[in-house]
C-alpha cells in the first residue's frame, strides 16, 4: 500500500514523546533514537520489518511544518482494546478529540475508530476492521 507516511514537526522533541506513547498500543517501535535524527526524520515501525514506516521530522526546506486541510494519517490497531488505549493516550498527551472510540457503520459494519489530532494538529485514525492487517 506504501512504504512510509512522513509529517513535519515543529517541536520534534514534543512530537517524538507523544508518538512514542500512542504508537506503543499499536505495537509500533521507535526504530531511530533522538540523537541520530537525519534527513530520514524519526522513523517508527513494527518489530522485525523494515516497511512500512511512519516518521516525523523537522521540513528539510526549512520553511516550518504545518497540517494538511483534508489530510488524515490512519494507523491500522491489531483490536478495538488497542484503538481505546491508543486514543486514550492520545488525549492524556495533548491531542485534540475528533471522535472517541466507536464503531463507524457508515463506513461498514465492523469500522472500529477514533480521530483526535495531535500536538501540532495533524489528523489521526486509530481503527480495527476485519481484514485489516494491522
Amino acid at each position: 500500500m506504501f512504504s512510509h507516511i512522513m509529517i513535519g514537526a515543529r517541536d520534534l522533541e514534543r512530537m517524538v514523546a507523544f508518538y512514542d506513547a500512542i504508537l506503543a498500543p499499536l505495537d509500533l517501535g521507535r526504530a531511530v533514537e533522538l540523537d541520530d535524527v537525519d534527513d530520514a526524520g524519526v522513523i517508527w515501525r513494527k518489530e522485525n520489518r523494515r516497511w512500512p514506516q511512519f516518521a516525523i521530522g523537522r521540513p528539510i526546506n526549512g520553511l516550518p511544518a504545518t497540517w494538511g486541510n483534508g489530510v488524515q494519517i490512519s494507523f491500522g490497531a491489531p483490536s478495538r482494546e488497542a484503538v481505546d488505549r491508543a486514543w486514550t493516550m492520545a488525549m492524556q498527551k495533548g491531542a485534540h478529540d475528533e471522535g472517541a472510540p466507536g464503531v463507524r457503520t457508515k463506513y461498514a459494519e465492523d469500522f472500529y475508530a477514533a480521530y483526535c489530532r495531535d500536538p501540532e494538529g495533524n489528523k489521526l485514525c486509530f481503527v480495527h476492521a476485519n481484514g485489516l492487517s494491522a
